[in-house]
């Protein structure tokens, strides 16, 4: 794989359609739960700032996708990944290519990162 990438398109394309597809669709939650989305490349994987602060980023693998809302947004949702058996660790979660993405959970796992960011910013 690369060791370089100007923005998330090329990163999403270098993977299989099946792949690429969870991608975009997770991309497209995660940018309509921001306000004013910046989108870069970070740790050589698409990833989302919010306020100038990083928010997430998402990897692709062969058979998940891997979300990274940091340790206080796991630490935060550990109930619902094991409720879904989802796999997880301190900074990441993995969501399986043959399931559905959990809108909903990724929609409150960025309004978590968020909010966490806007109380440390007051």
């Amino acid at each position: 794989m690369k060791n370089t990438f100007k923005n998330s398109n090329e990163y999403i394309l270098l993977f299989p359609e099946e792949v690429q597809e969870k991608l975009i669709e997770l991309r497209e939650i995660i940018r309509k739960a921001i306000p004013d989305p910046e989108e870069y490349i970070g740790y050589q994987m698409p990833a989302f700032k919010y306020k100038g602060k990083p928010l997430v980023y998402f990897a692709g693998y062969k058979n998940h996708i891997g979300f990274y809302p940091g340790p206080e947004g796991i630490s935060a949702f550990e109930k619902d990944f094991k409720e879904k058996k989802y796999k997880f660790s301190k900074g990441a979660v993995q969501f399986p290519i043959d399931e559905d993405i959990p809108v909903e959970l990724v929609k409150r796992m960025v309004q978590f990162g968020i909010g966490e960011i806007d109380q440390k910013k007051s």
